[in-house]
């Protein structure tokens, strides 16, 4: 399909998916079963996340997203399974070790009401760190500014922000240890389009920037078609993962009305349009050729009159 061709150029993430399956994955879940009472959440659940990735968590209400982002960040103890990270279970992996290997947004943003956005993003730096005072705020300010926000958002309480900016400040303390995977439960969810659309921009830019891989936990199509290289969808209790493309042409019933209704079809034509701008942009400058100086005629001396030199000898 044209449209999908399209959305891999835009999305560096879904671009670099063939060359990152040749490395080992940063984190991995085996044979993960989730379950509240009789009723099975996970039935043996198996993932790989690839390092520097944008993988995308979607399915329906109630189907476990935010249970699995918890079960993978290890918030979560599922009944049966693993997950490794690096190779280690999760569940071996001390706090401070696991709190500088992972970044976690969560859904409504979390930040501490009594707290300003820069005493929030300093928390995990004073928890985990031995960093003094003025190194915690030089940080702080870093990552305030990493994520698209201006320096006196530092100072303003979490009740003075608009939803937008919770996010982003939310994501600013997630990104305080330098992670290396950050996890985002639901990053756009409340937001107007033109902030939904600036989040899923901010995604990509540290996805670039920084070489992060980020997990999101989203049903926000425009996020899936123009942000994530992968898909991880569940349904039926069963998690099938691929790109979108694939994911298009499957028999699930769920899966081919998710992505294939009116609804994705816009994210589609959302993505395409992304996509001929990032082309666009991205098309190396023509050469400006400077005008040539004109050449400089070198003019040879006047022979010596003969008078002159008759002169020169007396």
């Amino acid at each position: 399909m044209t449209a999908k061709k399209s959305i891999a150029v835009a999305n560096p993430s879904a671009a670099s998916v063939s060359s990152a399956t040749t490395l080992e994955p940063i984190m991995t879940a085996r044979g993960i079963v989730n379950r509240f009472g009789k009723q099975i959440v996970h039935d043996k659940l198996s993932l790989d996340i690839l390092p520097g990735e944008i993988l995308g968590i979607a399915g329906g209400s109630g189907s476990g997203k935010s249970v699995l982002l918890r079960t993978l960040t290890g918030l979560h103890q599922p009944d049966s399974g693993k997950v490794t990270l690096n190779g280690k279970p999760i569940s071996g992996i001390v706090p401070h070790e696991r709190a500088a290997m992972m970044g976690v947004l969560f859904q409504q943003g979390a930040l501490f009401s009594s707290l300003t956005v820069a005493e929030n993003i300093m928390l995990p730096l004073r928890e985990y760190t031995k960093l003094s005072e003025a190194e915690q705020q030089t940080l702080a300010a870093m990552k305030i500014e990493l994520t698209g926000l201006t320096a006196d958002t530092g100072l303003k309480m979490p009740a003075q922000l608009s939803g937008g900016m919770v996010k982003r400040a939310s994501l600013a303390r997630a990104l305080a240890l330098d992670p290396r995977i950050l996890f985002l439960d639901e990053p756009t969810s409340g937001l107007d389009p033109l902030s939904a659309s600036s989040i899923d921009s901010l995604i990509l830019k540290l996805n670039q920037s920084l070489g992060i891989t980020v997990v999101i936990v989203t049903h926000d199509l425009n996020t899936l078609f123009s942000v994530c290289g992968r898909v991880a969808i569940l349904a039926d209790h069963k998690l099938t993962v691929d790109t979108l493309d694939v994911l298009q042409k499957s028999n699930q019933p769920w899966i081919h009305d998710f992505l294939n209704g009116p609804r994705a079809r816009g994210a589609m034509t959302a993505a395409e349009a992304e996509s001929a701008e990032f082309n666009e942009s991205s098309k190396p400058a023509k050469p400006v050729r400077k005008p040539r100086a004109p050449a400089i005629k070198r003019v040879s001396p006047s022979p010596e009159p003969d008078h002159q030199k008759e002169l020169g000898k007396s």
